[in-house]
């Protein structure tokens, strides 16, 4: 870690984001060992994470808005 990954932790942190947001974030930014390990502590996160990645928009079939 470098002064400026500390820096940009407070911004962050400023910016109150959901703590899963920033866990997808760091999935996303992960490198391949990182991300193993996020997988195996958030296994229900990297899930949602793969499915929404590969649908439309990131929209699950059960939050489309349903005509009626």
């Amino acid at each position: 870690m470098s002064y400026y990954d500390y820096h940009v932790s407070l911004v962050i942190a400023a910016n109150d984001y959901p703590f899963y947001a920033l866990i997808m974030a760091a999935m996303r930014k992960a490198d391949s060992g990182n991300a193993e390990l996020l997988r195996v502590a958030f296994p229900d996160t990297f899930h949602e994470l793969k499915l929404r990645y590969n649908l439309p928009g990131g929209v699950l079939p059960e939050e489309e808005p349903k005509d009626g």
